[in-house]
């Protein structure tokens, strides 16, 4: 499917430069796919176009969303991603309708929209090219949850190598925190009571916490993996490489 749809943008433009960001979202996991798009999409050159085709069927809207923010461009079903992947409106967006009677499937939604990138291209306004008055359908991505003496983030993600991301920002926890002393509680009674700046902080083998590049907390092992040790996510498995697990644990941090 990958190759059919790298075919059809093609064909509508041979010049096109195509970069694959990634085919690895959890199925269905919004969360996820939010958190992904979010950290990567504002590091590209002003006027880059960016095909989001997540859950592009999770309602049957007549039509498709073609959106500027930050002088950024993108294509994407209106099922509530755009929204979670920026925390509010978008600066600019309208509405691109799916001919009426037309079989939905991915290489058409990917046809339309960069048939729509191509009329930017052309100096086409966004207001020429869709439906301004749209009203988009809105979703928030999900907050940690806030006690008087505790925070409990959602993993997002669990990357390649094995680091468990969760929806604790910076912001999250230094607002909840106030000042106070901290422990990050795992499984099987594991727990971190400090915050590192990378890596080598700590000995090999060791768990860390971390914000990431994007803002996040991340829980790692130095030269290590930290989600088959605290049971998250992906793990050797009885026959040999690695099982896949859906994960939605969720990780408490308390204060005192």
């Amino acid at each position: 499917m990958v190759g059919a749809v790298k075919g059809e943008l093609l064909k509508l433009n041979d010049g096109f430069t195509l970069l694959d960001l990634t085919h690895d979202i959890i199925p269905f996991n919004s969360m996820h796919a939010a958190y992904v798009c979010k950290s990567i999409f504002t590091s590209f050159p002003p006027e880059t176009f960016h095909l989001v085709l997540v859950n592009a069927f999770d309602n049957n809207a007549d039509h498709l969303l073609l959106v500027r923010h930050q002088n950024q461009l993108l294509g994407i079903a209106d099922n509530g991603l755009i929204t979670m992947m920026l925390d509010g409106m978008p600066d600019e967006v309208v509405a691109i309708s799916i001919p009426a009677g037309a079989k939905k499937s991915v290489r058409l939604f990917a046809s339309l929209l960069m048939e729509s990138f191509s009329a930017v291209m052309s100096g086409l306004p966004l207001v020429k090219i869709g439906d301004p008055t749209v009203k988009i359908v809105e979703k928030k991505l999900m907050r940690p949850f806030v006690g008087p003496n505790y925070l409990e983030g959602q993993i997002l993600m669990i990357d390649r190598f094995l680091n468990v991301v969760l929806n604790i920002t910076l912001r999250d926890f230094e607002s909840a925190r106030q000042g106070r002393r901290f422990k990050i509680v795992l499984l099987r009674n594991e727990f971190i009571e400090r915050i590192s700046e990378h890596y080598a902080d700590v000995p090999d083998g060791e768990k860390l916490a971390f914000f990431n590049e994007a803002g996040y907390l991340e829980i790692a092992q130095n030269k290590g993996h930290a989600a088959p040790l605290f049971g998250l996510g992906e793990f050797p498995g009885a026959g040999g490489g690695y099982e896949r697990r859906q994960y939605y644990q969720t990780i408490k941090v308390f204060f005192e």
